[in-house]
């Protein structure tokens, strides 16, 4: 294989100390706002808003740039309501007994069952795939490699940008999920990493009423 060409880094903005500490705070500052939701509006959003945040899913870091994913963007009625009704099904097997009981109990406070309506209240589900192998033209395998922390980092960075653009977002992650693949006809080189739920939220939207853990509780600084 023929090494890669390289080029001159031109894009990079350089910026003050000071300025660097201001960017760092206002963006802590709008991605602190950023809520999981369970209470979606029916409100159209611009496919063009939904097309953006993937592009910019699509700069994630990747091992070998081998780029591991495939997002499946579902706003079809019909489609939404099959995997609404299959998604349902895994969650109430999961429920009436496949979870252990220290699951449960650690899901009790947020109030979440089986009923998954915003899957089909919510206009876009975004099902993302992790891909194991990718196909050159000729259909060769190729191997790729550290699938699950590149789709992760994707994952995040799409949430990011779905934040930062005024929409509200679910993860959604029905155990087993391989429904998805049956339903939105991906390949066997694919599985289901996550279901994402896109859209407004609810007039009557409500969230829980908890906090995240303080930076002490979370890093470590060694000088």
């Amino acid at each position: 294989m023929l090494p890669t060409e390289s080029i001159a880094l031109t894009n990079y903005c350089e910026y003050s100390p000071a300025e660097m500490e201001t960017r760092a705070a206002a963006f802590y500052a709008d991605v602190q706002r950023r809520r999981t939701v369970r209470h979606f509006s029916e409100r159209t959003v611009p496919r063009g808003v939904i097309e953006n945040c993937l592009r910019a899913a699509g700069t994630a870091p990747n091992g070998a740039n081998l780029q591991p994913w495939h997002f499946v963007v579902v706003s079809n009625p019909a489609i939404k309501h099959e995997i609404r009704t299959a998604a349902e099904a895994e969650e109430r097997a999961f429920y009436a007994g496949r979870a252990p009981q220290a699951w449960l109990d650690a899901l009790a406070p947020l109030g979440t069952d089986a009923s998954k309506p915003f899957l089909e209240t919510a206009p876009y589900l975004i099902a993302i795939f992790a891909q194991s192998y990718g196909l050159l033209p000729d259909g060769r395998k190729v191997k790729n490699y550290y699938v699950t922390e590149s789709v992760g980092i994707a994952t995040g960075i799409l949430i990011t940008a779905l934040h930062h653009a005024g929409l509200v977002s679910l993860t959604h992650t029905p155990s087993p999920m391989g429904f998805l693949n049956k339903i939105l006809q991906r390949p066997d080189n694919e599985r289901p990493f996550l279901l994402l739920v896109v859209g407004y939220p609810a007039h009557e939207a409500r969230v829980p009423n908890i906090g995240k853990k303080t930076l002490d509780e979370i890093a470590t600084f060694i000088d």
